[in-house]
């Protein structure tokens, strides 16, 4: 097994793998649901998730996901010797993604994947874990990444977590470094953005998909986030 970084979507369906090489998956637009031993829950942009050879693992995602893949005969010391098993990447990390998303969308050349593979690395040894998230917040933030199209409030979610609204809303903001509206709007602009730049789908139909029945407002809220509106990004109304 070579060490690689490859582009990949996944669907809706549940898969099962066993590798006998590492997998590190790093989500650039969207985010993977996954089971592994140490960890059930979604890994979403500007994180990581670590599975370690022989582990079987249950995933599944949005079509219009993409991931960032790394295959690697050997991990660095401080990974191989955490259970910790998904974390937040940094923000050279996740600046190196959007680079290399964008190399791999085109056919490159094998000692430029090397470089490429080699820079990750680097990269990678440099990471720090930090803290891991707390079960109840996770639970909540995989049922946000699953009913995106839906109504989300904090009262639902402070139901998935079990938590009161007020402990749910310090715990969020303390685990995800922002408020839960914040992090559902953030998350919908990006499924929103990577449908319109991976589907067909007309914009009407994409904004009902992240949860807007009022195409006016949701192209007023795509454009404060990303600076242009849906139609102007994807060509089409």
């Amino acid at each position: 097994m070579q060490n690689t970084l490859s582009l990949r979507a996944y669907t809706k369906r549940t898969d099962t793998h066993i590798h006998s090489y590492h997998q590190l998956v790093l989500p650039t637009q969207g985010a993977i649901v996954i089971e592994i031993p140490n960890f059930r829950g979604s890994v979403s942009v500007g994180e990581c998730v670590v599975i370690k050879k022989g582990q079987e693992h249950h995933f599944k995602a949005d079509e219009a996901a993409r991931f960032v893949v790394a295959d690697m005969n050997s991990l660095p010391d401080h990974l191989t010797q955490s259970e910790q098993q998904v974390f937040d990447i940094s923000a050279p990390l996740q600046s190196f993604l959007l680079f290399v998303e964008k190399q791999l969308v085109h056919q490159v050349h094998p000692d430029i994947e090397q470089t490429l593979f080699q820079l990750f690395e680097q990269l990678l040894a440099q990471q720090t874990l930090g803290h891991q998230i707390d079960p109840r917040i996770r639970r909540a933030q995989t049922y946000i990444i699953e009913h995106l199209a839906h109504s989300l409030d904090i009262t639902i979610l402070s139901q998935q977590a079990h938590l009161s609204a007020t402990q749910f809303k310090t715990l969020f903001k303390r685990d995800m470094g922002q408020s839960p509206m914040h992090y559902i709007t953030s998350l919908r602009m990006e499924k929103a953005k990577a449908l319109l730049t991976h589907s067909d789908l007309p914009v009407q139909q994409v904004a009902e998909q992240v949860g807007y029945n009022d195409l006016s407002a949701f192209s007023r809220r795509f454009r404060q986030h990303f600076g242009l509106t849906p139609s102007q990004l994807s060509g089409r109304h």
